[in-house]
């Protein structure tokens, strides 16, 4: 089956997606001891969405979620943070390309590479554009930014591996595996 990045499949699901990681952005979250960062139970959803209908779709759930929740808690948007939020979303979404989850397919090779794909997407996001981002854009201090931004990569790799592989396993359970169907 050929995969479409822009679809109308995937832009209702791109909606749906960034209203789901607003809610959970806003009202489930762990503090961590470090100022500012703390464990995003949304992360598994714009893993999960990235991986059902591609990175283009991933990265939007995160970044349209994160940056309407800095809008309505603190009034203006904090922009290297939503970049990278985006950015983990959208390199954990490249797993889109090799599961075939449509097919009921989430066995232990597929669940292999989603969760390189989500731990590469994390790694990304939080270790390198989110510091890199803060530096830039803000003139932080380094030591500062990249502190939060190993944490946040360590709580929200696993949050996103844990919830995305929750999510994608029930939902692989929903579908019929291909050649299971037998004529009698």
């Amino acid at each position: 089956m050929k995969k479409s990045l822009f679809s109308t499949k995937m832009i209702v699901a791109t909606g749906l997606g960034a209203a789901l990681f607003l809610v959970l952005f806003m009202f489930v979250k762990i503090p961590s001891p470090v100022p500012e960062t703390n464990l995003q139970i949304a992360y598994g959803i714009s893993t999960f969405f990235g991986v059902l209908f591609g990175p283009v779709c991933g990265f939007l759930t995160a970044f349209i979620g994160h940056a309407l929740n800095d809008f309505i808690a603190y009034g203006s948007p904090w922009w290297s943070w939503i970049v990278a939020s985006g950015v983990s979303g959208l390199i954990a979404g490249v797993a889109y390309y090799q599961i075939n989850i449509e097919e009921g397919e989430f066995g232990t090779k597929e669940v292999v590479k989603f969760v390189l794909w989500t731990v590469i997407g994390n790694a990304v996001a939080w270790c390198l554009v989110a510091p890199g981002l803060d530096i830039v854009m803000y003139g932080e201090p380094a030591n500062l930014v990249f502190t939060q931004g190993f944490v946040a990569f360590a709580v929200d790799a696993i949050t996103s591996v844990v919830v995305g592989y929750i999510l994608l396993l029930a939902y692989s359970k929903t579908r019929t595996k291909t050649g299971s169907l037998t004529k009698e």
